[in-house]
């Protein structure tokens, strides 16, 4: 129950929901708010046509106790004087907001009429004139007990002056039962509508969820298969939706594929390794074996030339594990025309005499003993396949030091070009191994070369080029 609750599915549905809600009930609020304005406004506009027409009938000349009122319970009409008097009420009127104004309230309508008659006009300083209606209309909501039931109503005041200049206030109501009821009937509907709406919201949303992440659990029961099996040559199906689970598991198959490159470079790298390692061991081993039993023959220069190649390849082996971990070269500045005058000088006993060719200042950022290993791993390979020349020579090229080691050696096949940079490759393969080496020096010199954020390559047959940026 837990686990359902808390995946994605059940949060993309509580989310929608929750959000559907807050808009409905904020909408809802909205819609009420305007019906219940909407109402009152038809409401106080029906008062205010009754009130008028009521008024008008006084204006005019019509008698208190002769103007045509409404039915109470329709729209209840209270005229009153100026002095508060009641003057004429609609039938079955007894009381407005609690006050009594039937015809005992302050003596009947034929007995005001007639102090009305003997000169009172009532003139409350509106300036209104005999027979004039105020356009002014003052609303407000109240109660009425008509024929003995209190209801509430929106009343609209009038104010007029009858033919002979008395005051009068017209004030005439119209029911808000209806709008109290509509509201209620639209307020109920929504009450039983929004529920089942975000029950609706809840399920299309989890349904829909389910459905677009359904791709997506493929990808992990796979993914945890390929764990479990540790077969890296499996994939995670490939929807065919061209949306981000489809790019999704297309990335994770070439993260797969990278993966099981990287592991079987590894296991090549392991056997390779091992197989290189077992042949000086067991010259070694031989060797003392034999100074075991006839110490006289013990060959020392030959168990110390396989001693130093031995050394020579952990120290490569070394150096790859620390390349393939991220080892990032120390930032210094390098000049590569000295580190060449430097290095070469230092090779006196090669086979063939180094040339050194045009050497342009340039300063590159960089482990300067980790580019003095490659400038000895190219040199090292123009040896062993120069005929008589080997040559070296640094140039400034844009942005860029070009170092270039040549040897008039027969070259490297264009179709070589590449592999030789693989490690434990050797396209001389009839040469004998203490001869032709393990394979790694160009490998470790490319290596290191895109660790400085350079690269290497074979221009022409016989030509190798380090190309790095130069520094700051």
């Amino acid at each position: 129950m837990g686990r359902a609750l808390g995946s994605v599915r059940a949060r993309a549905a509580a989310g929608a929901t929750v959000v559907v809600a807050l808009a409905l009930v904020a909408a809802g609020t909205a819609v009420l708010l305007v019906l219940r304005s909407h109402l009152q406004n038809q409401a106080g506009l029906q008062a205010e046509v009754k009130a008028r027409e009521v008024a008008g009938q006084i204006a005019t000349g019509t008698p208190y106790d002769q103007l045509d009122l409404p039915d109470g319970e329709d729209r209840p009409v209270v005229v009153t004087g100026g002095d508060g008097r009641v003057l004429a009420v609609g039938e079955d009127v007894r009381a407005v907001d609690g006050k009594s104004v039937g015809k005992g309230a302050g003596g009947s309508a034929q007995d005001r009429s007639a102090d009305d008659e003997d000169g009172d006009d009532g003139d409350g300083g509106r300036g209104l004139k005999p027979g004039e209606i105020d356009d002014d209309v003052d609303f407000r909501d109240g109660s009425a007990d008509v024929d003995g039931k209190v209801a509430g109503y929106r009343f609209a005041a009038v104010e007029a002056k009858d033919s002979r200049g008395a005051e009068v206030t017209v004030r005439a109501g119209s029911a808000l039962a209806p709008e109290e009821d509509a509201v209620a009937s639209v307020r109920d509907a929504m009450l039983i509508g929004l529920p089942l709406l975000l029950v609706v919201v809840a399920g299309v949303t989890w349904l829909v969820t389910r459905r677009a992440l359904r791709p997506v659990e493929g990808i992990r029961g796979e993914m945890a298969a390929i764990t479990a099996s540790t077969d890296l040559s499996r994939r995670v199906p490939v929807p065919s939706s061209r949306d981000e689970i489809g790019r999704l598991a297309r990335t994770t198959n070439e993260t797969l594929a990278a993966l099981e490159l990287s592991v079987e470079r590894q296991r090549r790298f392991v056997a390779d390794a091992s197989h290189e390692l077992r042949s000086p061991i067991a010259s070694l081993r031989t060797q003392l074996e034999v100074a075991v039993a006839h110490p006289e023959l013990l060959d020392v220069p030959g168990a110390v030339v396989d001693t130093v190649r031995l050394q020579r390849l952990a120290a490569d082996l070394l150096l790859l594990a620390r390349l393939d971990a991220g080892e990032r070269p120390a930032d210094a500045r390098v000049d590569l025309a000295a580190m060449v005058r430097e290095e070469t000088s230092q090779r006196v006993a090669d086979r063939v005499p180094v040339q050194i060719g045009e050497l342009a200042g340039g300063e590159v950022a960089g482990s300067r003993s980790q580019l003095a290993r490659v400038l000895g791993n190219l040199l090292d390979n123009a040896q062993r396949h120069a005929a008589g020349a080997v040559r070296v020579a640094v140039a400034r090229e844009g942005e860029d030091v070009a170092l270039r080691v040549e040897d008039d050696g027969p070259g490297v096949p264009e179709g070589e070009r590449e592999r030789i940079f693989e490690r434990f490759v050797r396209l001389d393969d009839a040469r004998a191994r203490d001869e032709g080496g393990a394979g790694l020096g160009l490998a470790i010199a490319r290596d290191v070369a895109v660790r400085h954020g350079g690269s290497l390559a074979v221009r022409t047959g016989s030509v190798f080029e380090l190309r790095l940026p130069v520094a700051g």
